[in-house]
């Protein structure tokens, strides 16, 4: 629905990276074809915790359900998938703590904390969100 570059704090923790790249989905388009998956808590900045689902091999965390969004929105990382390059970023997310190192991209979506989903999604995936989280009870 809608891609995330998160430059948090705890996304560059978590990861071990500059950010995190998380491409928004309803979580009932994913399935896992193989393994156990395991659910951990992680904190994030906002306080509110995420429910990381994650690969029961590895550790690998393939994508999280954040409170705000409920069960019926999974936030993918984009960089677990077979062709991660087809999930560029739609905005740029919590750059007030991004490295300084880190360059964005000239006229990219970008903004120092969260931002309004509803002012900035297109209507039609803003529609799509709406309606996963209603199905989900979120």
């Amino acid at each position: 629905m809608f891609v995330h570059c998160c430059h948090c704090t705890e996304c560059q923790r978590q990861t071990g990276g500059a950010f995190a790249v998380n491409a928004l989905i309803e979580a009932d388009r994913i399935a896992v074809r193989q393994g156990a998956i395991r659910e951990v808590m992680l904190p994030t900045e906002s306080g509110g915790g995420l429910a990381t689902q994650q690969c029961g091999e590895c550790g690998a965390v393939l994508w999280m359900y954040y409170p705000g969004a409920g069960r019926g929105v999974a936030f993918l990382r984009a960089g677990t998938l077979d062709e991660p390059a087809a999930c560029p970023p739609d905005i740029h997310i919590f750059t007030r703590s991004k490295q300084a190192w880190v360059r964005l991209p000239d006229g990219v979506l970008a903004v120092e904390g969260y931002y309004p989903m509803r002012e900035t999604w297109p209507e039609d995936r803003f529609a799509r969100l709406l309606a996963a989280k209603k199905a989900a009870g979120s």
